[in-house]
């Protein structure tokens, strides 16, 4: 009778064990399902505050030279975000596979941060274009180029969601040795431009394409516009431009940093 005891309570005892093996694995389960989306939850929290980083200052000169070996173009596009014309730009360069530097207004991109945010999607790059695109900026005090200028970056950086500017241009080119030092200690590079398409003018866009053809040997660094008015002609010189820039055996960067 004892042993059988023994035998009974040894049994009882085996799957009682079990019981709480059983208990404990679930519990560790749940539990490590639980830690598992919160590190997953922090890793993603890290990897947004990496990609939020300020950027290191850079040079203040002007930059218009390619990053790309070789012969080699840069596009910029300027005064956009425009729900008209923006999206369109952005198909232009997809059927290219070209990438371009977006140089925006503060106030457009804090309108359109979709547009801002498949820009950088894309794989294109933000241009600070300030806030107000006053041309005669170089004629204001350091106070108001600063805040036009720091301003423009917080809106396009807030609308794109992580990704930093990492260029700055002067509207109409109206840099100051102040303005250049400040952007640049900001991490953006000052851009300038070698060809301008003219398209803002109006004219046609066999105009804009004899432009862009006859003022490709002043250098690297080619101006359109995506906002600013109808940008049609734009769209248009691009889808005729783009292919016969690669015909000619160019290749296409992104301007220096």
């Amino acid at each position: 009778m004892a042993r059988r005891f023994a035998r009974e309570s040894g049994i009882i005892g085996v799957a009682a064990a079990a019981v709480v093996s059983l208990a404990v694995a679930g519990t560790l389960a749940f539990g490590n399902f639980g830690t598992t989306s919160q590190a997953e939850a922090e890793s993603a929290d890290d990897a947004k505050a990496q990609r939020a980083a300020p950027l290191a200052p850079v040079d203040p000169s002007i930059v218009h030279a390619s990053d790309r070996p070789g012969r080699s173009l840069n596009i910029t596009i300027d005064d956009g975000p425009d729900p008209a014309w923006t999206p369109k730009v952005l198909a232009v360069l997809k059927k290219y596979n070209v990438k371009a530097v977006f140089c925006m207004i503060g106030p457009q991109a804090k309108a359109h941060p979709d547009l801002v945010q498949q820009v950088v999607a894309a794989g294109h790059k933000l241009c600070d274009h300030t806030v107000s695109h006053n041309t005669g900026m170089d004629h204001q005090p350091e106070s108001y180029q600063s805040q036009q200028i720091l301003d423009a970056q917080k809106m396009i950086e807030d609308a794109a969601g992580g990704a930093r500017v990492e260029y700055y241009r002067a509207p109409g080119g109206a840099f100051t040795p102040y303005s250049r030092k400040l952007a640049a200690q900001h991490g953006m590079r000052p851009l300038g431009w070698n060809v301008d398409s003219k398209d803002f003018e109006g004219g046609t866009v066999d105009g804009i394409e004899a432009t862009v053809r006859g003022e490709l040997s002043n250098g690297p660094t080619v101006l359109f516009h995506d906002g600013g008015g109808d940008r049609g002609r734009t769209v248009e010189s691009l889808d005729r431009l783009l292919p016969w820039m690669q015909q000619q055996g160019y290749g296409f960067g992104f301007p220096k940093r």
